[in-house]
């Protein structure tokens, strides 16, 4: 079996393979030089594998790109395939995630915006239509941008109905939908916005990334603008998991594929300061759904360091045992084959990475 790890990066797409159980890897590309890829996907429920990406060029503007034989070759559309209706008085600046739909509806992929909107696709990411109700949401308004932009990174279907789905914004907070998105409520109970004069609102907190449980669909995890959060009853309210962290500021939080309980995070120091704390790169786990955490460091570098992971930097695969992979500001790449405990070097002296995605194809 192949495994298939896609780095997009601030000037192109990269593609490692490995076919050796990941004990080695080789990387491709660079696919769509120059162009900032912010979002990729991986969609298994068709024959072969659609891959997706979210793109955007300085001269041509933002574009969703696909490829139905693993990379090999790319369609491009000529008129972006996700752009605002006339009359919205707004234009697409970038599609910051990409993600298919529930097993049971396979043409779904959607696809979250800079500005912060939801699009939804029915023929597999080739055309899109804007999901209105949130759109006209009466807090729009007043979601305002983070120091990334103002964007939803995080869309998160639900596995056993399809009508329920959340998505995740900065700045604006959790927002979910249990009608196909016909309304839309805020899900931030519990998660402090300490930049704000209340610090307990209703909506406006700077989440900057969600994952769902792998054996509990209710169970959710937060990465915030400090504080790290689970949630067990669907995002309705949340607590913080952040006591065992040596720090509760970062990007990404990343759930394994099957085992329930099981998540990843990377801590910096602060948002004033966003560097890995004592300047050692590890990795977190938490194996009891943050109660506890774990350094994982084996095979990562040892002397002082300096960058930080992205929120779509950091990724699992679909692999037993799961693959784990994260991408640095500074171009290295890391995976591990053991669920973390140990770690090798994929790629170094990319571009800047911005996002990771890996699956068995």
């Amino acid at each position: 079996m192949t495994t298939l790890l896609a780095i997009g990066t601030a000037k192109g797409l990269f593609l490692a393979t490995s076919d050796d159980g990941r004990r080695s890897w080789q990387v491709s590309g660079v696919h769509f030089p120059m162009t900032g890829v912010y979002s990729v996907a991986m969609d298994k429920r068709r024959p072969t594998p659609r891959l997706l990406a979210g793109v955007t060029s300085s001269h041509f503007g933002p574009s969703v790109a696909t490829s139905d034989d693993l990379g090999a070759s790319w369609q491009e559309p000529a008129e972006p395939p996700v752009a605002f209706p006339d009359g919205t008085g707004s234009s697409l600046e970038r599609v910051w995630q990409l993600t298919p739909g529930a097993a049971d509806e396979p043409g779904v992929v959607y696809a979250g915006t800079q500005p912060s909107a939801l699009f939804r696709s029915v023929d597999g990411g080739i055309s899109y239509e804007l999901v209105r109700p949130l759109w006209d949401h009466p807090h729009r308004t007043q979601w305002d941008a983070g120091f990334g932009g103002q964007a939803i990174h995080t869309v998160l279907p639900h596995p056993a109905d399809p009508a329920q789905i959340l998505v995740a914004m900065s700045t604006g907070g959790v927002y979910r939908t249990a009608d196909a998105g016909a309304s839309w409520r805020p899900q931030n109970t519990g998660i402090r916005a300490y930049f704000m004069p209340d610090e307990w609102p209703e909506f406006g907190q700077c989440v900057h990334k969600v994952a769902r449980d792998a054996a509990d669909a209710e169970r959710l995890y937060a990465q915030n603008h400090h504080g790290v959060y689970r949630s067990t009853d669907g995002g309705l309210s949340w607590q913080s998991i952040a006591d065992g962290l040596p720090g509760d500021f970062g990007f990404p939080i990343v759930a394994h594929p099957r085992r329930g309980g099981t998540i990843y995070t990377f801590p910096l120091v602060a948002d004033r300061e966003r560097f890995p704390v004592d300047r050692r790169c590890r990795v977190f786990r938490s194996t009891d759904a943050g109660d506890t955490w774990q350094p994982l460091t084996d095979g990562l570098p040892t002397g002082p360091f300096y960058p930080a992971v992205l929120r779509d930097a950091m990724c699992v695969d679909d692999a037993d045992p799961a693959g784990v992979y994260f991408g640095t500001r500074s171009g290295e790449v890391y995976a591990s084959r053991d669920e973390g405990d140990s770690w090798s070097l994929v790629a170094a002296h990319l571009p800047d990475v911005l996002c990771v995605r890996a699956a068995e194809v």
